[in-house]
């Protein structure tokens, strides 16, 4: 009878998927998840302060992947003040730390990003320059802490702690759709293990066969501060030429 029930309890959480797969393993599918050999879009970033004024921001979105590579490039279109600024990202399938660039107008040439600025704030938003990039899953040591529902969805949560301990975040905690790989709302927390921020997907889609996020919020909740980003006119596979991505082309 023992025999019995512990076989029925071994098929059980086989069936939940809950026993085939690490945290490392579910971070490796997010990483992974297709995305085409290019895409390309318009963003729209919302800074909302914590008294409700908000400034937005649009942009235009280009990203692609060459070999080991995967690159994007951001350029503001609008305000009149930002207008002109690109933001320039390599990031590497081999675990090497992103490239960055960003071009100012104003001094009409771009600056390559050190690694202490990449947990300066990005153009005023809640997101870091290091949170744009594409973080590799060799960066962290992932633990599956259970699975949850997200409203009516289910999700792995994943608690990630960085390898080095000089990363802008202790550690972050992600809610990863089941199934999909999808990353649905994300914790950040400071070196003194404060809740710092919280990623949340608003909506995601499948366009052209590729799962996309298309609304997020970034919600800063030590300075009760907001950034809210919608993508739209989604494209892939358009043969974005790779002149695109380097500090010549980040010009507008």
């Amino acid at each position: 009878m023992k025999k019995t029930m512990a076989t029925i309890a071994a098929l059980m959480m086989a069936a939940s998927g809950f026993a085939q797969l690490t945290g490392s393993e579910v971070m490796k599918k997010v990483y992974e998840l297709p995305t085409g050999t290019d895409q390309q879009g318009q963003l729209t970033m919302t800074l909302v302060h914590k008294s409700g004024e908000k400034r937005v921001r649009s942009l235009q979105q280009f990203s692609k992947k060459t070999g080991m590579e995967e690159k994007k490039v951001m350029f503001f279109l609008a305000p009149a003040d930002v207008r002109g600024t690109s933001f320039m990202n390599w990031s590497y399938s081999d675990g090497r730390d992103d490239d960055q660039w960003i071009y100012l107008p104003a001094l009409k040439r771009s600056k390559r990003l050190s690694s202490d600025s990449k947990s300066d704030a990005f153009m005023g938003s809640d997101f870091t320059y290091d949170d744009l990039g594409e973080r590799h899953p060799s960066k962290d040591q992932h633990t599956l802490l259970r699975e949850e529902r997200v409203g009516q969805t289910m999700c792995y949560v994943i608690q990630s702690k960085p390898v080095n301990p000089k990363d802008t975040y202790s550690k972050t905690i992600s809610w990863v759709v089941k199934d999909v790989y999808v990353g649905l709302k994300k914790e950040f927390y400071d070196q003194d293990g404060r809740l710092l921020k919280v990623l949340s997907v608003k909506k995601y889609d499948k366009i052209d066969g590729y799962w996309t996020i298309l609304e997020t919020e970034m919600h800063n909740v030590q300075k009760q501060h907001k950034t809210e980003m919608k993508f739209e006119h989604v494209q892939y596979d358009q043969g974005i030429p790779d002149s695109k991505f380097t500090e010549r082309g980040m010009t507008i």
